[in-house]
């Protein structure tokens, strides 16, 4: 049943809040941890497409199943919906000034001076960048021996991240700061990565674990070196002549001819190589466990080239999404929300799982089938949801994609024999904040791959 209670403020509409469970916390926590999509689809056929839940982590929130909703949440105002608050949990990581902790008009500008690298010519500049860090990988692939995919894919998209963002050229800089970077990012794309981020987040003093300790430790040792590049380059005379990432945000400035500080502009590299690093190589180790798994789509990628290259990116992100779902903390007036009213200060989750796995937005949604996003009927911004929506939609969608797209084309190009390891897809794990292969993708290069061209 949903509850009925009074507005925080005289005058205010009355809050309605959708049903939900009446499980006891913990129970309901065992469901999503134990269950998952199988106990949010029992809920959502049970109680519709908003459903209340409250979790040991949680005491209260609101997960949206359906494409309207999903909308509505998205074209909400940012002053009423903070996507900010609801990242709060990756502040220790990201830092207090990333663009994905910050709301308002702060987040605005924010977003205004991080966009630009990612879009047009510059965007299609870096495909060069992403062929090259393909090929290095490839060529250093074991013959006739099974190997997982995942490591690779991890080590393909920080080579990536070291150049086209960061703006590093081969060599011992580029080497030590690249070690120190997964040194950093590691612990908090393991299994236990969230109980890391729990515990940095509700611990300002006091004891910490040897986990915690050695994250704070790496953290500590990223910072320092990010912030003496950063004043270096800032002193550089030719910066302005530099194509990377790092160089234009430092260059970047807003309608007050005001730039970032050097504490934003550190939080804002972290920050992309959190979302474009982890995610993007989780991203690929899916797509090619379902394109090694089927010879049809993989015979007709080959066949065809980059529109159905495109197709086979954005079926498999569907299938297999990386990030669950996105969320927005409601403030100021209770949030409308379908036939509901959301209370100020409860968080609203689109779940972008779900949503991919509806039988009406998709028919045979288990199945792998690039075909649907050739269709007149393609799916639309509200029925794919991958990299969120609206004015938080993910930053480096476009280059996350782009880099997808040539990966895919470039192994299915030089490396033809590579296979899948077992007859089986892999199953999800859940590390952090992202839904990654248990096992990694299993796969054997039964011959040499051919030479770059």
């Amino acid at each position: 049943m949903s509850t009925i209670t009074e507005a925080p403020a005289a005058g205010e509409a009355l809050v309605r809040m959708p049903p939900g469970p009446s499980l006891p916390r913990l129970a309901q926590t065992i469901g999503f941890i134990a269950g998952g999509p199988r106990f949010l689809e029992a809920c959502r056929r049970r109680y519709g497409d908003a459903v209340t839940f409250s979790t040991m982590f949680d005491s209260r929130f609101v997960i949206v199943f359906d494409p309207a909703l999903v909308k509505q949440v998205f074209q909400g105002s940012p002053d009423a919906l903070h996507a900010g608050e609801a990242n709060s949990l990756l502040g220790p990581v990201l830092g207090e000034r990333s663009v994905l902790l910050l709301d308002g008009a702060e987040h605005l500008r924010h977003r205004r001076l991080m966009l630009p690298p990612f879009h047009g010519r510059r965007l299609a500049g870096y495909e060069d960048v992403v062929r090259d860090a393909i090929d290095a990988e490839i060529d250093a692939w074991p013959l006739r021996r099974e190997f997982t995919l995942l490591p690779s894919m991890q080590s393909l998209t920080l080579r990536v991240i070291m150049r086209a963002v960061f703006g590093y050229d081969s060599g011992a800089a580029e080497a030590e700061l690249r070690e120190a970077l997964r040194a950093m990012v590691d612990p908090v794309a393991r299994p236990r990565g969230l109980l890391i981020m729990l515990t940095l987040g509700r611990l300002a003093t006091g004891r910490r674990d040897p986990a915690t300790t050695r994250f704070e430790r790496q953290r500590a040792r990223v910072d320092e070196l990010l912030l003496a590049e950063i004043t270096r380059r800032r002193a550089d005379p030719r910066l302005a002549e530099r194509d990377d990432v790092f160089s234009m945000l430092l260059l970047a400035r807003d309608e007050d001819g005001r730039g970032l500080t050097d504490q934003e502009v550190r939080d804002e590299l972290v920050t992309l190589l959190l979302a474009g690093h982890e995610t993007t190589a989780t991203g690929l180790a899916w797509t090619f466990d379902l394109v090694l798994h089927d010879r049809r789509v993989r015979n007709r990628a080959r066949a065809e080239g980059e529109v159905y290259v495109d197709a086979v990116v954005k079926e498999a992100l569907r299938v297999r999404p990386v990030i669950p779902g996105v969320g927005r903390v409601v403030r100021g007036r209770p949030f409308p929300l379908g036939e509901w009213m959301i209370a100020p200060g409860v968080e609203i989750n689109p779940s972008i799982r779900m949503i991919h796995r509806r039988r009406d937005l998709y028919p045979s949604p288990g199945a792998f089938r690039p075909e649907r996003f050739l269709a007149d009927d393609a799916p639309d911004t509200y029925t794919w949801v991958p990299f969120g929506g609206g004015v938080r939609r993910c930053l480096g969608a476009s280059f996350a994609l782009m880099e997808m797209r040539v990966v895919v084309r470039r192994v299915l190009e030089r490396a033809p024999e590579l296979r899948a390891a077992g007859e089986d897809h892999e199953e999800v794990q859940f590390r952090a904040i992202t839904l990654a292969p248990k096992t990694g993708t299993r796969v054997v290069l039964d011959a040499p791959p051919g030479a770059p061209v």
